[in-house]
C-alpha cells in the first residue's frame, strides 16, 4: 500500500521554496521607473463631487481604469475607485485607491488587485517614499513595489502621484510564498505594549478601527499569534530572549528593517508613532514577518522639531512610551551588536551615497515636466515649481527644515559617528528541510557573518542517538545546504545548524533541535484526482454558489478513513485542513469545496484555490505527504487533473468529471475543441506553449500582429516586449496571455 509519488516540477518548485526567505518580483510594466505612466480614470462627475464631500467614506464606485505606459496599454472596466490615506483625506491633493477586483470576482492586473495612487502632498520633492522603497528592496527587506504615474481624472491632470504596491494577500504570496498567515494591519497606537494574555484584548479599537486589524482569516478572528509574539517580546527573560522570539519572529530581518528606518528617518512608522507597518504570520516558517508602510514622512519631513538626520540610532523611540520590539532588540547585547551590523552594511555597502544621489538627480529630471504642469502641487503648502527644484537641496518650509540631499549625507555621517565598535555572532535564518525522495533529507539555511563563514554544518542525530555532523556547502548568495543520505523513512531526526566564523565566534540554531518525525505506518493511495481553480458556471454546491472544488481519489484496495488526514493549499502547513468523519470506498470520489469558508459546513475548506496556480496536497496525522499537486494558471470552468484516475500524467479537461471517474474522453487532447490555453501565463522565458494545435496569430495591446504561424503548440515569445497580448485561433478561441 505504501506509494511514492514525485514530480520533478513539484522537486524544482519546493527547492526554490527552501533556497531563501522572500521572493523579489521585478517592476514589470505596472510598477516600470524607467519612464512616468499614465493612469486614466473616468468616473461618473457626480460621483467624484460626492467622493470629495465625504472624505471619510471607503465605499468604492465604479470607475474606468486605463494604464498607458507608453508600450502597454490596458482598460478595465470596472474598477473600484474611492480615496485612501488618513490625513491626506483632508489635503487638497488627495490620495485614491483603485480596486481591480470589487466588481469583477478575481481581477488582478499583472498580479495585483489593488493600485493606491498617493499625493505625496507632504513632501515637495515628491520623491521620498520612492527612495525609501528602493532602498528596502535594495537591502532585501520584502517591501512593495513603487513608482511615480501621472494622473487623470475623466480627462482632467490631478497631478504627479506615487503608484505604491498595496499590502495584501497578494503581497504576501509574493514575497513568501504562501498567503494563509494573518495579516494584521498595525495603525496608530499600535505600540505592541502587553496588555494580557487574553488574544481578545488586542482587538482593541481606535476611532472606528481595529488598532492591530486582522486583513485575513477574518471568519476565524483568532488573534492567538499576534498575541504570543507581543507576550514574548515583553515578558521573556532576557537570557531566554534571543530563543523565544526566533520560534516566532523573523528577528533578524527585522534588525535590517529598524537599520532602514533609522537611516531614512522614518518617524511615522512603529519605533517613533507607533503607526503605519504589517505583521505577517508566515506559514513556511511558522514566523511573524514584519512589512513597513507608508513611509512618505521620511528623510528630513519633521513635525515634532526634531533633527531626524542626527537622532540616536540606539535611542530613537519617544522618552517614556512602550516600543517594546525595538528596546527589547538594541538593548539586548548580541541583537544589539547584530543591528549594528546590519546598520553598517547598509550605509556602508549596499547604499553609495553618491551613486544614490545620481540616480535621484536622474529621476528628477525624469518627473520634473509632470510637476511643473500639476494643478494640485501648489494647493496644500503653497509650493511652487521652483520649490520643487531646490527642495532637494534645501529647507522648504516649517515641515520640510532639510532638503533631501542634505539629509542623506548628513544621516550617513552621524549614523558612522554613533555605530559602535562591535563585532557579532553569526546569523543563521530561513532554516528549512524537506524528506525528498531516495530516503534524503535536504537542509538549507542563509547565513550572515562579519568576516567569513569558516564553517557550516548541520548538528543531526537518528532516533536520538549519537550527534553527527554534515558541513553544509555554500550555494549563492549566503544560502548553505546539504543533503543527508540513507536515512530511512521511518527514521526520527533531530538536527540544528552550526555556524564558525573568522573570529572564531559561534552560533548554534535554532535552540532547541527542530524535529523531522519519521514516517512510520502504511499510507493509503489517495490522490488529488482533479480540481477546478476557476468555476464560475460548471457546478454549484449546496448553496448555489459556484465555489472552486477539489475531488480526491482512493486508489487503495482498502476504504480509507478521511477524518485522519489533512488537505492544504500550503505544503508548509500540512495540517491547514482536517478533513471531515468520512470513509471512501475502494475506487470511490469525495468532492470538496476550497471556498475557504468552513462554517459552511463540513466538506468546505478553510482554503481557497488560486487561479494564477499554487500547490495542493495530502498529508497524514503525522504530517507526511501522501500526494501534492502543482498547478499553473487556470482557465474559467476548465479543470485539471489526472488523465486517468490516479495516473501520474496531468492533463486539463474541457469536460469537468467532479465527483466522478476521469473519463478519457474528457480530456482536452485534440485540436477540434474550443478551449485554448497558454502557458505559463503570465511568461517569462523565450517559449509559451499552447494545449493543443492551431492557427495562431498573436496580437499586442495596440493591436499590431506580432505572430503567425498555421498548426503550432507553442509560440517564441524571446523578442516579444514586456506587455499584454491576445492570441487567437482560426477557431474562434482567443485568450490573453501577458510577459514580464
Amino acid at each position: 500500500m505504501k506509494k511514492i509519488l514525485c514530480s520533478w516540477f513539484l522537486s524544482l518548485f519546493i527547492a526554490q521554496l527552501m533556497l531563501a526567505q522572500g521572493f523579489f518580483p521585478e517592476n514589470g510594466p505596472l510598477y516600470i521607473d524607467t519612464v512616468v505612466p499614465r493612469i486614466d480614470i473616468t468616473i461618473d462627475p457626480d460621483t467624484l463631487t460626492w467622493i470629495y464631500e465625504n472624505p471619510e467614506s471607503e465605499t468604492e464606485f465604479h470607475a474606468v481604469f486605463v494604464f498607458n505606459n507608453g508600450t502597454v496599454l490596458d482598460t478595465i472596466n470596472p474598477v473600484g475607485f474611492r480615496l485612501r490615506g488618513n490625513t491626506s483625506r483632508y489635503s487638497a491633493k488627495k490620495s485614491f485607491k483603485v480596486s481591480l477586483n470589487t466588481f469583477l470576482k478575481g481581477e488582478k492586473y499583472y498580479g495585483v488587485e489593488k493600485i493606491n495612487l498617493n499625493g505625496e502632498h507632504n513632501d515637495p520633492t515628491i520623491m521620498r517614499s520612492k527612495v525609501m522603497w528602493d532602498i528596502l528592496r535594495k537591502f532585501d527587506v520584502p517591501a512593495p513595489r513603487a513608482n511615480h504615474v501621472r494622473l487623470f481624472i475623466n480627462g482632467n491632470y490631478h497631478g504627479l502621484y506615487i503608484n505604491v504596491e498595496h499590502v495584501d494577500e497578494e503581497f504576501v504570496l509574493s514575497r513568501f510564498g504562501n498567503n494563509d498567515g494573518n495579516l494584521f494591519k498595525c495603525l496608530y497606537p499600535a505600540d505592541l505594549d502587553y496588555i494580557s494574555s487574553n488574544p481578545n484584548d488586542y482587538k482593541l479599537e481606535a476611532g472606528d478601527r481595529r488598532v492591530y486589524e486582522l486583513k485575513t482569516n477574518e471568519e476565524s478572528d483568532d488573534y492567538t499569534d499576534l498575541s504570543n509574539l507581543i507576550n514574548i517580546v515583553n515578558n521573556a527573560a532576557e537570557n531566554h530572549l534571543i530563543c523565544q522570539l526566533d520560534e516566532v519572529f523573523n528577528t533578524y530581518d527585522y534588525l535590517k528593517i529598524i537599520a532602514a528606518d533609522l537611516y531614512c528617518g522614518d518617524w511615522d512608522g512603529y519605533i517613533y508613532n507607533k503607526n503605519n507597518y504589517y505583521i505577517y504570520h508566515n506559514t513556511a516558517t511558522g514566523k511573524m514577518e514584519f512589512i513597513p508602510y507608508d513611509v512618505d514622512n521620511t528623510f528630513g519631513i519633521d513635525w515634532f522639531n526634531i533633527d531626524w538626520a542626527t537622532r540616536d540610532i540606539y535611542n530613537w523611540q519617544p522618552e517614556g512610551e512602550p516600543r517594546p520590539l525595538y528596546t527589547r532588540l538594541v538593548d539586548n547585547p548580541e541583537l544589539r551588536k547584530q543591528f549594528t551590523f546590519y546598520a553598517d552594511a547598509l550605509i556602508n555597502r549596499a547604499i553609495n551615497i553618491d551613486s544614490l544621489i545620481q540616480s535621484i538627480e536622474i529621476r528628477k529630471n525624469m518627473i520634473a515636466p509632470y510637476v511643473a504642469d500639476d494643478p494640485f502641487y501648489p494647493l496644500d503648502y503653497g509650493y511652487s515649481y521652483d520649490d520643487f527644484l531646490r527642495s532637494y537641496n534645501e529647507s522648504t518650509g516649517a515641515h520640510v527644515k532639510k532638503g533631501l540631499y542634505p539629509y542623506l549625507n548628513e544621516r550617513v555621517t552621524s549614523m558612522n559617528a554613533q555605530l559602535e565598535n562591535t563585532s557579532m555572532a553569526p546569523v543563521i535564518k530561513y532554516i528549512r528541510h524537506k524528506r525528498e525522495s531516495g530516503q534524503q533529507i535536504r537542509i538549507t539555511a542563509f547565513v550572515d557573518v562579519q568576516t567569513v563563514a569558516e564553517m557550516v554544518a548541520v548538528l543531526y542525530s537518528l532516533n536520538d542517538g549519537e550527534i553527527q555532523e554534515a558541513e553544509m556547502v555554500h550555494e549563492e548568495n549566503g544560502n548553505y545546504a546539504v543533503t543527508l543520505t540513507d536515512i530511512s523513512e521511518e527514521t526520527k531526526v533531530s538536527y540544528q545548524v552550526r555556524v564558525t566564523d573568522g573570529l572564531e565566534q559561534e552560533q548554534i540554531l535554532p535552540c532547541e533541535a527542530r524535529i523531522i518525525n519519521p514516517a512510520t505506518g502504511d499510507t493509503p493511495l489517495l490522490f488529488i484526482n482533479e480540481l477546478m481553480a476557476d468555476n464560475a458556471h460548471v457546478i454549484a454546491d449546496e448553496y448555489g454558489v459556484f465555489s472552486d472544488w477539489v475531488e480526491i481519489y482512493n486508489g487503495d484496495s482498502e476504504p480509507v478513513f478521511l477524518g485522519d488526514y489533512f488537505l492544504t493549499d500550503n505544503p508548509d502547513s500540512p495540517n491547514k485542513w482536517q478533513m471531515p468523519d468520512v470513509s471512501i470506498p475502494v475506487g470511490g470520489f469525495e468532492l470538496f469545496w476550497a471556498d475557504g469558508d468552513p462554517t459552511l459546513g463540513s466538506h468546505h475548506t478553510n482554503f481557497k484555490l488560486s487561479k494564477d496556480g499554487e500547490e495542493v496536497g495530502i498529508f497524514s496525522l503525522q504530517l507526511i505527504a501522501l500526494d501534492e499537486l502543482v498547478f499553473g494558471v487556470q482557465s474559467e470552468d476548465v479543470s485539471y487533473g489526472r488523465m486517468t484516475d490516479g495516473d501520474t500524467t496531468l492533463v486539463f479537461f474541457t469536460t469537468s468529471t467532479p465527483g466522478s471517474t476521469n473519463a478519457p474522453n474528457s480530456i482536452d487532447e485534440t485540436g477540434d475543441l474550443p478551449y485554448l490555453i497558454v502557458y505559463p501565463n503570465p511568461a517569462t522565458g523565450q517559449v509559451v506553449k499552447l494545449n493543443r494545435k492551431i492557427n495562431a496569430r498573436v496580437f499586442n495591446s495596440a493591436g499590431k500582429m506580432m505572430f503567425s504561424g498555421s498548426q503550432i503548440s507553442s509560440i517564441d515569445i524571446g523578442k516579444f516586449a514586456p506587455g499584454l497580448y491576445v492570441l487567437v485561433s482560426d477557431d474562434g478561441a482567443r485568450v490573453k496571455f501577458m510577459i514580464y
